[in-house]
């Protein structure tokens, strides 16, 4: 089954606007965690499907993003990098990308629908939905917007300031390829220290038997 707009319409009938928020880059051990907030206008009816973002091609999810910005009411991200990934842990990170997102489109004071199953809302009203990326469409409309805004953001600064790691393909994954280019050439200010401390201690292992 598609997401669909069963949850927004919960709210709808009662006249609240709904936003979807959802992340990606939870996993990676490069770059920001970056989140998404989508809202649709009421009683929408869409002309497109959308997807769980990891479950379609980076072409689709490009196609999908131009759509789903056409047609949504609002839209805005957050980010939270590497620095404060490692300062206040991925979870903490996590709500404080969401929370960015959902107060630049605080105007419209939606009803947040979240993927996932806990939020520390700070006074947010919200419903966490489990694996609400692959049931409800606004949710799935974040994630997708949430993912090719960190892609592109991989690719377009990332990569730039630190070509020797392929950010332009890994997007910070901890890919064969990027472990090795960690190993060769160290860490950088993009990486997550407290995802790399594994593999730093094989690097520093390598560098006293050498």
């Amino acid at each position: 089954m598609l997401p669909d707009l069963s949850f927004e319409k919960e709210f709808w009938g009662f006249g609240r606007l709904v936003a979807g928020v959802d992340e990606a880059g939870r996993g990676a051990l490069a770059g920001p965690v970056v989140a998404a907030a989508v809202v649709y206008p009421l009683g929408f009816e869409p002309d497109f499907e959308v997807y769980d973002s990891k479950t379609i091609s980076a072409r689709k999810r490009e196609k999908l993003y131009e759509q789903i910005t056409s047609a949504c009411l609002a839209w805005a991200v957050g980010k939270a990098d590497a620095e404060e990934i490692d300062s206040i842990n991925i979870l903490r990170a996590t709500f404080r990308a969401m929370k960015i997102a959902i107060k630049n489109i605080g105007h419209l004071e939606p009803f947040c629908l979240i993927d996932g199953n806990r939020f520390d809302d700070g006074g947010i009203p919200h419903k966490t939905i489990v694996d609400g990326d692959a049931r409800c469409f606004s949710i799935a409309s974040a994630s997708i917007v949430a993912k090719v805004e960190r892609d592109r953001w991989m690719i377009n600064v990332a990569h730039k300031l630190y070509p020797d790691y392929g950010f332009d393909h890994n997007k910070g994954y901890g890919t064969k390829q990027h472990i090795e280019k960690i190993l060769e050439h160290h860490t950088t200010p993009l990486h997550r220290k407290t995802y790399l401390s594994k593999i730093m201690a094989i690097k520093r292992q390598t560098e006293l038997i050498q």
